[in-house]
């Protein structure tokens, strides 16, 4: 009792000293909030001042955006509106190591969130980031499959065509790029229907299968078999019997050496993992 009516009697206190500094009344209630005293709140959201980065540490807004999703946790979703407006300053900072330090904890920031204030909030975020430097992107690719589970089926669908984006890197050395893409595929089949890993992730594995570095390749034949296992197991037959006579033309039947052995490296992680029957396989 005696710390409530201490944080109550803080509070009551901040209020006054703070009202001066908004303007706008409504811009002052926005930022107002019962879980934590005020004061420190607003000393938090004060940290993407530019002036503060100027004169105090040229790394506040940094650190101010890796202790985001831990003040969002403390002050629960009800207060997001709170740190709203300091999320899209954050995100839409000059500065990429502030933009990667939001990029992967965007998805634990969507779970403390819910799929709504996500859905409104944090998708455009997101999608700004999809578009952003490979530094910041890196953040939103290890976390795929963490952010899009958490969507609605008919946005995650949205996802699909922007897949293909992340083969495409600033640096055509960065194959850790192309070898996370293919891990966070592999977790991505569980998200989607047969016609859809059909239709938007068999060209991709495709692509990767046949990548420059071997790293990328040997995940890949981990998604391809994977995938078969996949399409085997839905209602439609078709899709996996296209997979398999599509697997046939392009690489066991290719008139480079390094792609029937692709070939040959994909019906051995087949028959390892069990994909397929053994008659179905034969």
């Amino acid at each position: 009792q005696s710390m409530d009516s201490t944080l109550h009697y803080i509070h009551n206190d901040s209020d006054l000293s703070t009202n001066s500094s908004f303007s706008p009344e409504e811009e002052r209630k926005s930022k107002v909030q019962d879980v934590v005293p005020q004061a420190l709140l607003d000393q938090y959201l004060s940290m993407t001042d530019p002036s503060r980065a100027q004169t105090v540490d040229t790394e506040i807004a940094k650190h101010c955006a890796y202790s985001l999703p831990g003040v969002a946790l403390t002050l629960g979703r009800q207060n997001w509106h709170c740190l709203k407006d300091t999320y899209e300053t954050l995100a839409s900072d000059m500065q990429w190591k502030v933009r990667r330090t939001l990029a992967f904890s965007i998805h634990e920031l969507a779970v403390i969130l819910g799929d709504q204030l996500t859905a409104g909030d944090l998708v455009p975020v997101f999608n700004g980031f999809l578009k952003d430097l490979d530094e910041v992107r890196i953040g939103v690719l290890k976390h795929l499959h963490d952010f899009l589970k958490l969507l609605h089926v008919d946005k995650r669908r949205e996802y699909l065509y922007q897949l293909q984006e992340f083969l495409v890197t600033d640096n055509s050395r960065n194959w850790r790029f192309r070898a996370e893409l293919a891990e966070q595929l592999i977790l991505l089949l569980d998200l989607y229907s047969a016609r859809d890993i059909y239709d938007y992730l068999r060209p991709i594995a495709f692509s990767l299968c046949a990548d420059k570095v071997s790293s990328v390749r040997w995940i890949s034949y981990k998604l391809v078999s994977e995938m078969i296992k996949k399409l085997y197991m839905a209602s439609t037959p078709t899709f996996v019997v296209d997979l398999m006579n599509e697997l046939v033309e392009k690489f066991c039947k290719c008139h480079k050496w390094s792609g029937r052995q692709t070939f040959v490296f994909i019906c051995q992680t087949i028959s390892e993992d069990d994909c397929l029957p053994m008659d179905q396989f034969a």
